[in-house]
């Protein structure tokens, strides 16, 4: 079975989709994760429900359970399969698109309608290239990746396997490099890196990573960005971490494995980021972070759990203010007692 759950119910309950707890009808398949849902379970017109195996039911259910070892990770490797079956059926090549002759294309490609494919591409199996994608010259593109609707890839760029990036995403565009000169314009500093993203990234929408001025800009394997995101010349994204949407990460910093980044942080340029490091929501880090599994907050971000405190002690001014004036009038009424 591919979760390797246990079931409790009738064996040859059949679901022909997928619902939410809350909502789902006779035939969906749904699951229940999070404690706070758990009322549902007992209402659900669901057929089947995937739950953890440590649920201790408070009354009977009408629905057909699957007790697995974490719920939510059974029911995103069920989505994940069937996701897979719905790419598969999609295949061949749409007229009008355009493949120059020195393209070398996988097996099993599917080409979308105005999509664009430049000399000296390298496309592997499986790929998935969706309509209005452009990919510039010798960008190579590994098996079973999927470039969503409008996704511009700029050349020399590597696109490793089982990649997704989101409708409207650039890679490789210029870093943002300019040299003031002595007259106050600035003059362009040629950005001739490229990118570089490893296998089993996903990169969401809009969003925008620079090529290296030299060298590469690197997401490394594992790495998920949300949508709206801004990864600068040469920065290194390191393995499974992970950053929320309107992040803006600065050239040549370089962030550990296994980091979180809340949504809308921004982080300077060339500064370090430790394994398994959280920054969060609106932080602004202007230093590295050296310790592993540190995690700051606020701007300029500084010790989370120190500003915790902070802020506690910040919402007790008014009262403390108050306290003071009182022990202020009490000295002073002590003094003019003993004079």
């Amino acid at each position: 079975m591919l979760i390797n759950g246990k079931t409790e119910g009738d064996p040859l309950a059949a679901v022909g989709s997928f619902g939410k707890i809350e909502e789902a009808v006779a035939g969906q398949l749904a699951f229940l994760a999070n404690p706070k849902y758990e009322e549902f379970l007992y209402t659900t017109g669901a057929t089947v429900i995937i739950v953890n195996d440590t649920l201790e039911l408070r009354q009977p259910v009408n629905a057909t359970l699957i007790r697995v070892p974490d719920a939510y990770t059974a029911f995103a490797s069920l989505l994940t399969k069937y996701q897979e079956i719905e790419a598969q059926q999609l295949t061949g090549i749409q007229e009008p698109s355009y493949r120059a002759s020195t393209a070398r294309i996988g097996e099993k490609v599917f080409i979308g309608a105005f999509a664009y494919v430049s000399e000296g591409v390298v496309i592997g199996n499986h790929v998935k290239i969706h309509p209005q994608v452009y990919i510039g010259k010798n960008v190579r593109i590994g098996d079973h990746t999927v470039l969503h609707p409008g996704v511009k890839i700029y050349h020399d760029c590597i696109v490793g396997a089982n990649v997704t990036i989101h409708a409207g995403s650039v890679i490789g565009g210029d870093g943002f490099g300019f040299a003031p000169q002595a007259d106050g314009t600035f003059k362009k500093v040629p950005q001739i890196g490229n990118v570089e993203i490893e296998d089993y990234v996903e990169i969401g929408a809009n969003s925008a990573i620079d090529r290296a001025t030299i060298g590469s800009t690197i997401i490394r394997t594992g790495a998920k960005l949300d949508n709206l995101i801004q990864i600068a010349h040469n920065v290194d994204i390191g393995h499974h971490t992970v950053i929320a949407a309107q992040a803006g990460i600065s050239g040549s910093t370089k962030i550990g494995s296994g980091v979180m980044i809340g949504g809308q942080a921004g982080i300077v340029g060339h500064v370090q980021i430790a394994d398994g490091a959280r920054i969060n929501a609106q932080s602004g880090v202007t230093k590295s972070i050296k310790s592993p599994g540190g995690a700051v907050t606020g701007s300029p971000a500084y010790d989370y759990t120190s500003a915790l405190r902070s802020q506690a002690i910040t919402r007790k001014l008014p009262e403390m203010e108050k306290r003071l004036k009182e022990l202020e009038e009490q000295v002073r009424l002590l003094t003019a007692e003993k004079v």
